[in-house]
């Protein structure tokens, strides 16, 4: 019995042995399957269980109230038999008509049936987040490195220990009725289901946040929610309030600019960095102590939409980030992170290279503390039920496990008074650690008794401490039994204040080094970004005031958006800080893997569909996702050719959902090609041999967002009718598919083709 598995190893090697059935072979090629089982014409009336879920889903871990994986609880499925039955478990013949006096009779008032039902769907709906309201989420697996072993005592971050997860990534500002591609910040939260009990990681795709304080938190979001008279605009800054607060309170300046730049706008939750924002302490095996700064960094690189993409999407599908997340996991390709730390003496002045570390408005340059890997994140199933795991999952970062400690950060201390608020209103109690996503993996034993929503059943005499009616149980931990233990960090004499340090008053130095950081192409996204938020103002005063402090980042900044509002560029009042650029912080210049990137192939049934079928295989073959796009749905055919299954079709396609497109020839138009039926369609294409307008306008669109474009055959010609050169730079074309898409693959790496964008005469870098 020594050598059998514990159990959160049992449940890490079942979570193992799904993502071993989705990879390679047996994944879904076609993602977005809607049940495990094809659905049949007629309705099914012979009764059977219930049907299993998906090989991409999985559930909370099946463990007791208390945390125990032999408990009662052994499943948290919540049907069970073949018949419809009330919620105490009496079987139902009927769900369809209310007990009456005869057919065209009142309604009795003795139908418990129709008032059980009723009254719970009146109640389905919890209050929503105030904040990360929009959210998707998954289940994973994380694996240390053990490298952290010198500064954390932490027993998930050593050498191959497997932990399990739940991360949830959501958008700050919007209502959950929001759309995905909305300009904000994202959260990135993990829950880690440690042997030690739960810790929480919770942070942002943005490492500094607006205030440093939390008590002006309620300030923060009051003035970025939408306007309280008319409940509008909806997930968005682009108002007075917002540019109004940040522009008077200029210690937002920083966030504000990585908002304004591509990182306000993420590709996908897959290619999106996370950070823990705060400084945290970790205490090593003997005590000792060590500062550090979090950082998520995908494995499929950092990459964003442009404007236009983000708006184009918002509009076709609002649910893009979390279906892409979705996707990608049921086709096999698991997004992944290293987990990494940037670490830096735990001095009493708790700086570093003159930044203090305990303003959460700074970063610390990767340049002067490299972030060291500590482990590997994957994500490799998608829930079963939102709202059981995504809407109930609550996380805090006061859930801490032995080797994380807290510092004096003041907006992290403001943290972790809320968190606990929040789960008591929107989870009805204070036993929302019992609902099973959240359940510790470790054993509870806490004391805590009775409240709302109670699911264990307690034994015992004396829940208190001293007892001896039961035993003395629970006992006290040692240092000895992996006890958590607050590290004695010493704390200086002073007196009561409302003051923060003179460090804190830097407001503009870290958003120069983050402009000065961006390449031209991200910065000309930035200016468009501030141009755009700041014309939706109402108020003169509060853009002229934005110019002001726009002027102490950059002047090239500064006169290009005072030019896009017709407003006189200010000076700035003070020297501009010198500033070492640092590389790291641009999302452009280096290559990255693309598993998981999505790639269009256009044809239709004149098509070579061996060839189309080739270049399908080929494009699963190295880990990213296929969508054949055709006039119609169903399967392409063709005389001596196998059908190929149709994803997309010509009415429902857009570009931006692809990274990459490729031609099977050039399609000409379908029956539905015309404008009263499909807008896309409104314009007839200009070349004698015609092609669908809609595959036109996808070229035209991808083209401009500089996605590489390949093509084989008669390609040329769709090429032409979208006024696309052969040739140009990221457009490939030749007799072979497979070796076009080769092409395609390489020039995928860089996430763009970034020299398709028109270099500015002045790109701000004095």
């Amino acid at each position: 019995m020594a050598n059998e598995p514990g159990p959160v190893k049992k449940i890490v090697d079942k979570v193992t042995e799904v993502a071993a059935e989705l990879t390679p072979a047996g994944r879904a090629e076609i993602p977005g399957v809607p049940a495990s089982m094809p659905p049949t014409v007629e309705e099914p009336v012979t009764p059977h269980d219930p049907l299993p879920a998906k090989p991409d889903q999985a559930v909370p871990t099946p463990l007791s109230a208390t945390g125990r994986p032999d408990g009662p609880s052994r499943t948290v499925r919540a049907q069970d038999g073949p018949f419809l039955t009330n919620a105490q478990g009496a079987r139902l013949p009927d769900s369809d008509h209310s007990l009456k006096a005869g057919p065209r009779g009142p309604v009795l008032l003795q139908d418990h049936h129709l008032r059980e039902k009723v009254m719970h769907f009146d109640h389905e709906r919890i209050p929503e987040r105030v904040v990360h309201a929009r959210g998707a989420a998954a289940h994973g697996v994380f694996r240390g490195y053990g490298t952290a072993a010198e500064v954390c005592k932490a027993a998930f971050l050593a050498k191959d220990v497997d932990t399990p997860v739940f991360v949830r990534f959501s958008t700050v500002l919007g209502s959950r009725g929001s759309a995905d591609t909305v300009r904000d910040t994202r959260g990135f939260a993990t829950k880690f289901y440690t042997s030690e009990g739960v810790f929480d990681l919770v942070g942002n795709n943005i490492p500094v946040f607006f205030i440093q304080d939390a008590i002006k938190f309620p300030d923060v979001i009051h003035a970025s929610k939408p306007h309280p008279d008319r409940e509008i605009p909806q997930a968005q800054s682009a108002h007075d309030t917002f540019w109004d607060f940040v522009s008077l309170h200029t210690e937002a300046t920083h966030h504000t600019l990585w908002n304004m730049s591509d990182r306000g706008i993420p590709r996908s939750f897959r290619t999106m960095e996370g950070f823990g924002v705060h400084t945290f302490r970790l205490v090593n095996g003997a005590g000792g102590t060590t500062l550090v700064k979090f950082h998520w960094k995908p494995k499929a690189g950092v990459h964003s939409l442009v404007w236009e993409e983000a708006q184009m999407i918002s509009g076709m599908d609002p649910d893009f980030h979390r279906r892409d997340l979705a996707d990608a996991i049921e086709a096999g390709a698991f997004p992944q992170w290293e987990l990494g730390i940037q670490t830096f003496p735990d001095t009493p002045e708790q700086t570093f290279q003159a930044i203090d570390l305990l303003d959460p408005t700074k970063i610390v340059p990767e340049e002067l503390a490299p972030v060291q890997p500590v482990g590997l994140l994957t994500l490799n199933a998608n829930p079963t039920n939102f709202f059981a795991e995504t809407e109930q999952v609550a996380f805090h970062v006061g859930h801490l496990v032995p080797g994380v400690d807290i510092t004096d950060d003041p907006l992290l201390a403001g943290r972790l008074f809320s968190y606990l608020d929040t789960q008591i209103t929107r989870l009805g109690g204070p036993n929302f650690a019992q609902i099973p996503v959240n359940r510790p993996h470790a054993p509870v034993n806490d004391m805590l008794r009775d409240g709302f929503h109670q699911d264990a059943v307690h034994v015992g005499a004396a829940p208190c401490k001293p007892n001896s009616l039961d035993g003395g149980c629970p006992f006290f931990a040692g240092a000895e039994d992996r006890a958590y233990i607050e590290h004695p960090t010493p704390i200086a004499t002073s007196a009561k204040v409302r003051e923060a340090p003179a460090s804190f008053d830097d407001h503009f130095s870290q958003p120069r080094l983050f402009w000065r950081s961006l390449s031209a192409v991200e910065r000309e996204h930035t200016i468009a970004a501030y141009t755009f938020e700041l014309g939706k103002c109402y108020e003169q005063a509060i853009r002229e005031r934005t110019l002001k402090a726009l002027a102490h980042i950059d002047p090239y900044l500064c006169q290009q958006v005072a030019q896009g509002l017709g407003l006189p560029a200010p000076q700035a009042g003070e020297p501009l800080a010198d500033v070492q650029p640092s590389p790291a912080l641009s999302q452009v210049g280096r290559t990255w893997p693309t598993a998981g990137r999505v790639i269009g192939i256009v044809a239709d049934g004149a098509s070579d569909l061996g060839a189309v079928e080739a270049v399908r295989r080929s494009v699963l073959a190295t880990d990213m996702i296929p969508l054949i796009v055709a006039p119609t749905g169903g399967a392409l055919t063709r005389e001596g050719s196998d059908p190929v299954t149709v994803q997309r079709t010509f009415a429902t396609a857009r570009s931006v959902e692809f990274d990459a497109l490729l031609l099977a020839e050039a399609p000409g138009p379908a029956a539905d090609a015309q404008g009263g039926r499909d807008a896309k369609a409104g314009a007839p294409s200009p070349v004698s041999a015609p092609v669908d307008p809609r595959v036109v306008l996808m070229l035209q669109e991808a083209y401009r967002h500089a996605k590489p474009i390949g093509g084989w055959g008669s390609a040329d010609a769709a090429l032409q009718a979208a006024g696309i050169a052969v040739g140009s730079v990221g457009v490939v074309t030749g007799s072979d598919g497979e070796a076009v898409l080769r092409e395609i693959t390489a020039l995928l790496g860089a996430h763009r083709v970034w020299d398709r964008f028109p270099a500015p005469s002045n790109s701000g870098a004095a």
